[in-house]
């Protein structure tokens, strides 16, 4: 059967030599004699695939051993708890930015456990821009949180000003897709079913500094102190997930940011400028700046082209183009591993379609 292009926001594509290699260590890993599952999560092994993950993500995003780098699980929903569980206290407050959907529902997680507050948002606008950064935060701020690019609206921070409260950011889905200056965030973290491998599995980096002030009376599963100290084996690892994100950080080694930073310029451009053209469709972002480059979101002027063209995009084995269910429409998620070539192809699709829909 021929390989779907998916252009889905997650989970996402791979590249094809990260699926044959870990397809190769589902059934032997390295000299162990035994399949990646049956690899023991405290044994030197996995521990060499921990130690290589580490290194090589300091590498990329170009920080240093200032901060701790800890794979974990539950993706990123279970770092809207752990944030606050960690650095909220009774006399202080969270402090976030309303961009879009993941980023109001870190800060509803945040509400449970103590004092959370909206400083900017763009949801009088339906979230088809960026919010003006705060000009202000509430005395005794623990930390700021923002998302740094929203894939069901299509938005993206490309430059942030300076902040006067310990930065922390949700980097699901642009982590590792451009140069970055990953030293302006006390904590960053990032679900890895989008640039970094398979879902359940989460890294966060977090500043020596910023895991000084964490609360120590939490529990150790759910304490960025004790998964330091345990070198994020707490309790039994996802193996098969971490290795996978090895996989994906050698493969974009290989390729370099510089390599793919270009090209993700390139596959937005394209579409984008498809969409400006375009009688039939039109993006949802209203300012040419805060568009996304990750994820390009997208209505029709009708409603009938929308059945029309998912149907198409299917037939030619091009899927996951439908919008997030909160609000239609088109969502082309422009990942590390989607190639320019398949953008192309689905431009040269939707072209071929307004053009049989004008003629």
């Amino acid at each position: 059967m021929t390989r779907k292009t998916n252009f889905g926001a997650g989970p996402a594509t791979l590249p094809a030599e990260v699926l044959q290699q870990l397809s190769a260590a589902m059934l032997s890993y390295g000299h162990t004699g035994l399949p990646l599952p049956e690899l023991e999560h405290r044994g030197a092994p996995f521990a060499a695939i921990l130690e290589e993950c580490n290194a090589l993500l300091r590498e990329l995003c170009d920080i240093d051993n200032d901060y701790e780098v800890l794979w974990l699980h539950g993706g990123g929903r279970q770092q809207f708890c752990m944030v606050p569980q960690n650095f909220l206290t009774p006399h202080t407050t969270a402090a976030y930015i309303d961009s879009g959907y993941w980023a109001r529902e870190a800060m509803q997680y945040a509400a449970y456990y103590g004092q959370s507050v909206t400083v900017a948002s763009s949801a009088d606008t339906a979230y088809d821009r960026l919010p003006e950064w705060p000009a202000t935060l509430p005395l005794n701020t623990a930390y700021l949180h923002l998302t740094t690019n929203n894939t069901i609206y299509g938005t993206q921070w490309h430059t942030l000003p300076a902040a006067t409260a310990p930065l922390v950011a949700d980097m699901s889905s642009d982590i590792l897709s451009r140069h970055h200056n990953y030293r302006q965030y006390a904590l960053f973290y990032a679900a890895a079913q989008k640039n970094l491998g398979l879902p359940g599995v989460a890294v966060a980096v977090i500043h020596c500094d910023m895991l000084a002030r964490a609360n120590r009376n939490v529990p150790p599963l759910l304490s960025y102190a004790a998964q330091a100290r345990e070198k994020s084996v707490v309790n039994t690892a996802n193996v098969m997930g971490v290795y996978a994100s090895l996989l994906m950080l050698r493969w974009t080694k290989e390729r370099g940011i510089d390599a793919i930073e270009a090209e993700n310029a390139q596959k937005a451009e394209l579409l984008y400028n498809h969409l400006a053209s375009s009688k039939l469709f039109q993006t949802r972002v209203a300012v040419a700046a805060h568009r996304s480059l990750m994820n390009v979101c997208f209505s029709a002027t009708d409603t009938r082209h929308e059945k029309a063209l998912l149907q198409l995009c299917e037939e030619h084995n091009m899927t996951g183009i439908k919008g997030h269910r909160s609000t239609g429409g088109f969502r082309v998620s422009l990942y590390n591993a989607v190639r320019l070539p398949d953008v192309q192809r689905l431009v040269t699709l939707m072209q071929q379609y307004e053009d049989s829909v004008q003629e």
